[in-house]
């Protein structure tokens, strides 16, 4: 008797595990942001305990959200994909083949901006600690057109410039990949992947690496690398580590380096929605930064860091499981009241604009239009009649 009981015990220790198991949220995507969502010690996590969340890039990460594809994200077949997270902004097409596959099973697809980002430049070059480029300077550097550390220096140094850059598809390179296209059109354009961006072929001494932990251990690895990298894996205030970076040539140590102040004084120049159809267009609610179509000019003030954008969630309106529903607006409405600030800028991130005394009210009007329903959009999540019978599995 007391075997079965036992037994019995185990066996529902073990469904309940089971269960809980199963009502987790299950995400991954980007590796810019993965320390900030996992927590890096001594830093604490930003998601819930509850909320798993696998760095394998955004291209991944969009996969797996926008074709239900776990796998991309290696969670096992079967498994829900709950959100993403990626610095890659969804394109028209991703949207339109998502709407028609899943739309009306699943319900609206909701983007929105979890924290603001720099990306800096990391480099490694003997007797330079003061660093400082313009877009055209980083534009002779990434296209391959100056291959020597003088030209850049002003000096004759014969040291290989090696650039570090990601091989796989990266929200990182997209950001990157902006401010390189809004200074040199004809050498970069918009895309998330480095070489796609880049005209023409990679110098042989180049090297391709997977995230952003082995950019940085790659240029540390070698006088003479150069690569481009999110806040939390340098320390972005040091001049020796990161360059000071503006979009136009300034006077020596005056350009901006990619600190927190100067990353969110950059990012709080772009608009909010401000119209119900922009309210329900998911691709109008993450700011982007450079010449596109859609895009904010590239920031020149003094005090603003030039290369920056945002790291976003791809998340449903609607979920079958109302635990995941509840979990998610519980998650997001932290995020866009200010109560996960201090761990943001622990970690070198900015706070969406609106969440303190920034210009601009970006989180405000996410918690009114996606939590709030406070426009009587429709779009809040887990809205019962918008929802009913619909959802992410």
């Amino acid at each position: 008797m007391f075997k079965r009981t036992m037994i019995a015990a185990s066996l529902a220790v073990a469904a309940l595990a089971s269960a809980q198991s199963m009502a987790a949220v299950v995400g991954g995507g980007a590796t810019l942001p993965e320390k900030l969502y996992n927590g890096a010690s001594p830093l604490p996590r930003l998601l819930p305990t509850d909320f798993s969340y696998t760095g394998v890039g955004s291209g991944a990460g969009k996969t797996a959200f926008l074709t239900n594809a776990p796998a991309s994200i290696n969670q096992p077949a079967g498994t829900p994909v709950d959100f993403a997270g990626s610095d890659s902004v969804i394109s028209q097409t991703e949207l339109t083949n998502y709407n028609n596959a899943f739309g009306a099973t699943f319900g609206k697809l909701i983007q929105i901006p979890s924290v603001g980002t720099s990306v800096t430049i990391p480099y490694k070059k003997s007797g330079t600690t003061t660093l400082q480029l313009s877009g055209a300077q980083l534009c002779s550097i990434f296209s391959g057109a100056v291959t020597t550390w003088g030209p850049i220096l002003g000096n004759s140094d014969a040291t290989p410039i090696k650039v570090i850059y990601r091989s796989g598809s990266s929200g990182t390179t997209e950001l990157f990949a902006r401010f390189l296209n809004d200074s040199c059109p004809t050498q970069f354009g918009v895309s998330s992947t480095f070489t796609t961006a880049k005209v023409g072929a990679e110098p042989a001494n180049w090297q391709a690496v997977a995230g952003s932990a082995d950019i940085v251990t790659a240029v540390n690895a070698t006088d003479g690398a150069i690569g481009y990298v999110s806040p939390d894996f340098v320390s972005p205030n040091n001049n020796a580590v990161v360059a000071r970076v503006s979009k136009n040539a300034v006077a020596a140590g005056t350009a901006p380096l990619p600190s927190l102040a100067n990353t969110t004084a950059a990012l709080g120049t772009a608009p909010v929605p401000a119209t119900a159809a922009d309210r329900a267009n998911p691709l109008k609610w993450v700011p982007t930064f450079g010449s596109a179509a859609g895009d904010t000019a590239v920031p020149t003030g003094a005090s603003q860091y030039p290369i920056v954008g945002y790291t976003n969630l791809l998340v449903g309106q609607c979920y079958q499981t109302a635990a995941d529903a509840t979990a998610v607006r519980n998650f997001l409405t932290s995020l866009y009241t200010g109560t996960k600030n201090t761990i943001i800028n622990a970690h070198a991130f900015a706070i969406v604009p609106g969440t303190s005394a920034t210009p601009t009210n970006l989180a405000g009007e996410i918690k009114k239009t996606f939590l709030d329903n406070a426009y009587g959009d429709g779009l809040d999540i887990a809205n019962l009649s918008v929802c009913n019978g619909k959802g992410r599995l």
